[in-house]
Formats: C-alpha cells, sequence, structure tokens
C-alpha cells in the first residue's frame, strides 16, 4: 500500500533523514558526539550488541523537545553489523502475542537494547509525539521497536520514519504490525538493493526449512540512481531525494543547525 504525505508529514520525512545521518556521526566519533537540533536534548544513547561482537556499540539516541520524543537506530557500521544482517533465519517475535517471525539478526540486536530503550522512555511523557526512526539495519530496528513500545508502553501512538529498510518479518508479523503501529513511512528508493532482501522466500544452502518474509506497510516509493549500490542506499541520497519536496524547508532547516544535514559530498556508508 503505499500512501500520499501531507506538507508536515514531507517536513518530519526530511527532518528525520537529517537525524538518522547524526546516528552515523555518533557511532564514528570516539566521544560519541553528534548535531542535536535546535530545541532537542539528548536523553539516552543507545547501546546494543549485534553478532559476534566484543562487547556494546552506540546504535543511536534518544531526543526529547517540548513536544516530540524521536528514538533513532543507525545502520551497519561495523563487521558485527554485517554479520547480524546475514542471520536471516527467523524467531519468535516474543513482545507481541500470536505466532510472529522476525529476522534473527536484527531482533536479537534488538533484544540487547530493548530493556534500556523501554527504561528511558518511561521517563518521558506519554503524552509527547513519539517518532521512531531509522535507516538501514536502523530501520529494521526501528520496525521492532515501534511495534512493541506500541504494545507495551503508555506509547501507543508512535510515528515510524524508515529509510532504505530491508524485510524484517514473515506476512503474521507484517500483519500484526499494521494493527498496533497505525502511522508508518517506509521509504523505498527503487534502486536500492537492501530494500528487497532478504527474499521473500530465504532458504539456506543444502537445507529443506523456508523463511517467509514480507515488508510492513507503508510504502512510500522514490526513484533515484547514483551510479552505485551504496550511493542508491546511504541516507544521504535519501535526504537529497526528499529535500527536493520542500528545498525551502530543507534550506532553513540546514541553515539553522549548521552540520546536521548531510552534505552533497558525503562519504559512502551503509
Amino acid at each position: 500500500m503505499h500512501v500520499r504525505m501531507n506538507i508536515f508529514q514531507e517536513q518530519w520525512a526530511i527532518f528525520l533523514a537529517a537525524i538518522c545521518e547524526q546516528t552515523y556521526a555518533q557511532f564514528t566519533n570516539t566521544d560519541g558526539s553528534f548535531v542535536v537540533p535546535l530545541n532537542y536534548s539528548v536523553r539516552d544513547t543507545i547501546q546494543a550488541k549485534s553478532a559476534a561482537s566484543n562487547g556494546s556499540e552506540r546504535f543511536g539516541f534518544i531526543l526529547e523537545s517540548r513536544q516530540e520524543i524521536i528514538i533513532a537506530f543507525r545502520g551497519t557500521s561495523s563487521t558485527s553489523n554485517w554479520i547480524s544482517d546475514a542471520i536471516a533465519t527467523q524467531e519468535n517475535f516474543k513482545y507481541i502475542r500470536g505466532n510472529t517471525l522476525t529476522h534473527r539478526g536484527f531482533t536479537d540486536i534488538y533484544a540487547s537494547a530493548r530493556v534500556q530503550i523501554i527504561s528511558a522512555l518511561n521517563k518521558l511523557s506519554p503524552n509527547k509525539t513519539l517518532y521512531i526512526t531509522g535507516h538501514s539495519l536502523g530501520a529494521a530496528l526501528a520496525t521492532l521497536c515501534a511495534i512493541d513500545i506500541a504494545a507495551n508502553t503508555f506509547h501507543h501512538l508512535p510515528y515510524l520514519f524508515t529509510y532504505g529498510s530491508p524485510r524484517v518479518g514473515d506476512p503474521a508479523f507484517s500483519k500484526v504490525f499494521a494493527m498496533y503501529v497505525r502511522n508508518s513511512y517506509r521509504f523505498a528508493n527503487e534502486f536500492d538493493a537492501v530494500t528487497v532482501t532478504p527474499p521473500r522466500v530465504y532458504k539456506l544452502p543444502k537445507r529443506d526449512k523456508k523463511y517467509y518474509y514480507s515488508h510492513v506497510h507503508t510504502a512510500i516509493p522514490l526513484v533515484f540512481q547514483n551510479g552505485s549500490v551504496s550511493a542508491n542506499h546511504i541516507i544521504g541520497s535519501y535526504f537529497a531525494e526528499l529535500s527536493k519536496l520542500q528545498p525551502k524547508y530543507t534550506q532553513l532547516l540546514c541553515s539553522t543547525n549548521p552540520g546536521f544535514c548531510p552534505v552533497s559530498k558525503r562519504k559512502l556508508q551503509e
């Protein structure tokens, strides 16, 4: 199912794409620093563990303003992250009722941070609007987080904005997800290879068992071709494409928050 955005949803799509860019800065900078947009403050740093890693690593952050809360997850940035991406067998998503299956690698990362995230969120007002966002692997983590929070906290109506997301769970998960997360915006470039992984039917070599995958709602297709697999996927490319919807807003956002927006000459990153 596709959906059209209004002017405010377009602005949030642009703003949250820039937020996703900062999750990579947080990971890359030794001290975990990143540009916090005007009128927001950092409430927590998300620590999670991916497959084969020696310990936890920074996977995003929680921001708060007078009216909103933002939970943001980053994408693949280390070897252990790549290993988690490749573990595409499935496990029961135990945080909601029903027989729903999700990607084992993604789910294990989210599970390692779940207690911290919900504990931090429970200290913040449920009367504020909650936005959850992420790019690539971070989009998968944001998807798991959104349904968990909607089902198990007082923040019943989160807004989910994801960019370049892989498939996260089976058809049963996608169906239940739509019941819990009513406001979901999944931006997918038609030339982004990550958005068609794992395949709809996933099978390990020399194994009989098959795993079935389905995207969650609601798809917002984008079309841009930047000449390489990486350039078609990085968050900066999504930001640049979405910025065309509202160039004046984007210019104001970037000028008000120096260093916040992705720049035109970006490093290729997952």
